[in-house]
């Protein structure tokens, strides 16, 4: 038997034994609540001092805590926004003792966050919501990017794309992350400029992560930014009231040891609350691995320090800094269905077996973005200006890597004005430096040896791969790769950076006032201003000396034109974003209804500036117009009963277009007469909470219509001027109906299940008309014609079922089984490249439907040494190693067959095979 098999065996002999015991000694059970209200606290962590045993209340807010020796136990329970509470209990043998705890809110505990996140509360919020609970994101997560945990709850979807540390993206109601609102510590986190987010840049944060509160729709943020699928609010641990230290070790890989191997090491400390004024908590990240599809290595450090100071009885002062240096292999382009696995092709009805004669099997780990090279090339690379460095293998070099590091620093700041007025205020600054790499060719076809896309290519396997060790020659030598003769080191194909730097500034501001113990009104600003650099400099020269570029108008002599490593090429960019946004909400709370409305408003501004293009002299500037949107959005929810909720909610929200349907940084143009995409929605649900609080089910029934979906496009007028026309009219429907539901069978058993049934299609085809005033005869007119009537929305499965069980056992082991099917998913797809009547009423290539199996296990040891209490986490991902696709994009202009929207045409990531990550955490 291979040796890492036998380690797992013992290891899994070791861990399950316990199972089997289950004798029932004392218990401990009772209910959390919020003193002043009454309502429960779910999530709520409650253990026994001085022993490993504990457990978080469910969405009751009620425990149970058994296998209890006779005897006086201290009960702590803690609650982030809370004061500790403590009781001593005293149980006998085979008895059940009640011990119920009222949480006063306490100023101490990371109050600012919470007001300012806009965290939704169990039965009082009339939205759809999800809270995930420090508890579960240690259980679960298994050092994989964050939005993977995100998989159990209803209407999320997230895959880790090409298999790259931290290149992971979610999906939420069938809108993508430029549509659904990411906040972190209560800060705006989506890219201002196109509303992405790179999961990359917060490497670590789960290690950190307190909870993570998924609201899905147009959720209860205040913040005026477009929440559309949903709002993500992720809080970070606040600094602890006492001291201690964790270290955590995980190793992991596939079960093959030798070629992807992840080690990562985290460890924490608490200072404890010092002189009842100051408290610090600190993190520090260490994470290593081979990856698991073909040269995705991670090389990344993470940290994380919080500070808290108590001015006085009203005034608190915190202090948040998270930050993730980190470089890792990528794998960015995906691949014919033939091209990972022959056989899987074979399998479906629609793929072409003539196909396969095109796409040479390469395996499932296959990623073109690499190639060997030889060790005797010691070529230097250069990133961040002209400082040097080695490549990260002497045996590899990756076409595609991702280096970057984007600190970001919250300084919060709670003022309690008078008892019924409080000032909450973030400001924060986010930065960034780095970017990604890539091929760069000579562009330039006049003059000896100067030929267009010099690069030379290995077209053996099933698509294009660096040939490096044929380019250095190349580069070094006298001749180009068609024979044609060429300057002495003068490199013709190079590696280059594509820059991003970028810093950003901004204010949160919210004043808080309670008209009477029901009604509460809040009203704030929302400002941010952000300055980004975009320019590609050379990263390897590849055995020459210099690469020859003429990219700048300023750029006249020879000499200007010869780069050397680290230098700018290609283009030189800076853009600049300015927002400004308003907002409002009253909040009613009394008896059984809880109601909220809120309205907002906000600015954007863009500005580009070229500093390769000489127009008069000066450097070539563009700027839009202020661009405002509004939105309101509102709901009720009522309680018919101790035990059944009501609610619902509506909303109009406009959203501004990104900064490329504004400007063109590639064509140097500008739209003159940009549109706001606009969103309706409204949604109903009941909670409820049966057979004594066991079983906890929420539905919701949600209808968003997506309205004048926005592009831009580039045009050339009769006079041969550029023109970038703003086109709209692109409507779409998501509409759907989600499930959750938890059941405690008994004290042992959990299940749990997310049900999500989505419609999510276009509901017209879309047209417009552009004129051309340019041509001196009269005006010309062009049409543009999409057709994509009842085309179903691609990108994630429509249909998503997600069931889960789990055992707890009386010696502190757990473990769980989560199955997650997939079905009714269409491959992504542009809905403007739908211009061909011909193509009318044919649907993007649909994903064969999956089944996949998580195991989840823990072990918290049932003995301390010296105070050290160990746990231990076993998650083993895809138990079965089932093959199945988790992204897809239909009708692949590079690696499509026949181009007639089926299998053969599609490029696919498949799901990483099965894996393990094994962690042991050590607390004092």
């Amino acid at each position: 038997m291979n040796k890492q098999y036998k380690i797992l065996l013992i290891f899994l002999l070791i861990v399950l034994c316990p199972v089997a015991l289950f004798a029932a000694d004392a218990t401990i059970k009772g209910k959390v609540t919020d003193a002043t209200t009454g309502d429960p606290l779910p999530g709520a962590n409650v253990v026994i001092k001085g022993t490993s045993k504990g457990t978080i209340t469910n969405q009751d807010g009620i425990f149970t805590i058994t296998g209890l020796k006779p005897g006086n136990y201290t009960v702590r329970v803690s609650f982030i926004g809370y004061g500790l509470t403590e009781k001593m209990v005293a149980v006998m043998e085979g008895a059940t003792v009640t011990a119920d705890f009222a949480m006063t809110e306490a100023i101490l505990s990371g109050k600012t966050i919470q007001i300012t996140s806009n965290r939704a509360r169990e039965r009082e919020t009339p939205v759809a919501f999800t809270d995930v609970s420090k508890a579960h994101i240690a259980e679960y997560l298994g050092s994989r990017d964050i939005p993977l945990v995100l998989n159990t709850t209803p209407s999320v979807y997230a895959t880790a794309t090409g298999g790259g540390a931290g290149d992971a993206r979610i999906n939420v109601r069938g809108f993508n992350q430029r549509n659904v609102a990411i906040l972190i510590n209560g800060v705006p986190t989506n890219d201002m400029e196109n509303g992405w987010l790179y999961w990359s840049n917060w490497d670590g944060i789960a290690d950190v992560t307190s909870s993570i509160q998924v609201q899905r729709g147009l959720s209860a943020n205040n913040l005026a930014v477009p929440s559309i699928g949903g709002t993500l609010n992720i809080l970070t641990d606040p600094t602890a009231l006492e001291r201690g230290v964790t270290i955590k070790q995980e190793i992991g890989n596939t079960f093959n040891m030798h070629d992807d191997r992840f080690t990562k090491t985290t460890l924490v400390f608490n200072s404890g609350l010092m002189d009842n004024k100051y408290a610090i908590s600190a993190a520090v990240v260490r994470k290593t691995g081979d990856g698991i599809n073909d040269k995705t290595w991670t090389d990344a450090w993470a940290y994380y320090l919080a500070a808290s100071y108590q001015v006085n009885t009203n005034n608190r002062l915190e202090l948040y800094a998270i930050g993730a240096p980190q470089r890792h292999g990528q794998n960015l382009y995906a691949q014919n269905i033939g091209a990972y696995s022959h056989s899987y092709a074979r399998g479906l009805d629609d793929y072409d077996p003539a196909a396969l004669d095109k796409f040479p099997e390469a395996g499932r780990k296959y990623n073109e973005t690499w190639g060997p090279v030889s060790s005797s090339y010691t070529g230097k690379q250069a990133w961040n200006g002209s400082t040097t460095h080695d490549r990260f293998n002497p045996n590899f070099l990756n076409e595609r890597e991702n280096f970057f590091h984007k600190p970001q620093i919250n300084l919060n700041w709670f003022s309690r004005l008078t008892d019924n007025l409080g000032l909450y205020s973030i400001t924060y600054y986010s930065g960034g430096k780095g970017g990604g790499t890539g091929t760069l060719n000579n562009r330039i076809a006049s003059g000896p040896g100067r030929t267009t896309g010099a690069f030379i290519w290995d077209f053996s396997g099933p698509s294009r791969f660096a040939d490096w060790d044929a380019n250095i020659a190349m580069n070094r030598g006298d001749k180009d790769r068609k024979g044609n003769d060429k300057i002495p080191g003068e490199s013709l194909a190079i590696l280059r950076n594509s820059r991003n730097n970028q810093w950003t500034i901004g204010n949160i501001t919210k004043l808080e006032y309670d008209l009477s113990d029901a009604v509460k009104v809040t009203g704030g600003i929302d400002w941010r201003t952000a300055e980004i650099e975009h320019y590609r400099e050379v990263r390897d020269l590849l055995g020459g000396d210099f690469f020859r570029s003429t990219a700048s108008d300023f750029w006249t002599t020879e000499a200007q034109q010869k780069r050397g490593l680290g230098d700018k090429v290609a283009y030189n960019n800076t853009n600049n974003v300015n927002w400004l946004g308003f907002f409002g909400q009253a909040e009613y709370s009394f008896d059984k209804i809880s109601a909220y409305g809120m309205a907002g408003w906000s600015t954007i501004k863009y500005k580009f500036t070229d500093h390769f293009t000489n127009v008069g002299g000066n450097e070539l500037v563009l700027e839009s117009d202020n661009i405002s949107a509004y939105q309101f959005k509102g709901g009720i929810s009522y309680r018919l009963s101790n035990v059944v909720q009501i609610y619902g909610n509506l909303g109009h929200v406009e959203k501004v277009p990104i900064f490329d349907n504004v400007i063109s940084d590639a064509a140097g143009t500008k739209a003159e007469d940009p549109k706001n995409e606009k969103f309706d929605s409204f949604e109903a649900g009941v909670n409820f909470r049966l057979l004594e609080g066991k079983l906890s089910t929420k539905l919701s029934a949600y209808h968003t219509a997506w309205k004048d979906r926005s592009n831009s496009l580039g045009i050339t007028n009769a006079d041969g001027s550029e023109a970038l026309i703003f086109l709209t009219g692109m409507d779409i429907l998501h509409q759907g109906i989600e499930i959750e539901s938890s059941f405690r069978a008994n004290r042992n058993i959990r299940l749990d299940a997310a049900i999500s049934l989505g419609d999510w299609k276009h509901t017209g085809d879309a047209s417009g008309e552009y004129k051309d005033f340019s041509d001196p005869s009269g005006p010309t007119s062009q049409n543009f014609n999409y057709y994509v009537n009842d085309l179903k929305v691609g990108d994630a499965p429509q249909t998503q079922i997600v069931l889960g069980a789990t055992i707890m056992t009386n010696t502190g082991f757990q473990t769980g089984l989560t199955v997650r099917n997939y079905r009714d998913f269409y491959a992504n797809w542009n809905p403007f490249d739908r211009t061909n009547i011909d193509e009318r009423g044919i649907q993007s290539w649909k994903v064969p439907n999956a089944t996949v199996v998580d195991l989840h296990a823990s072990y918290k040891l049932p003995f301390s040494f010296g105070g050290i209490k160990p746990l231990i986490n076993l998650n083993i991902f895809n138990l079965f190693d089932k093959m199945y696709i988790q992204d897809a994009l239909d009708n692949s202009s590079f690696n499509g067959f026949d181009g007639d929207h089926d299998a053969d045409d599609a490029e696919i990531f498949f799901g990483l095979q099965r894996y393990f990550n094994l962690g042991i955490s050590l607390s004092y």
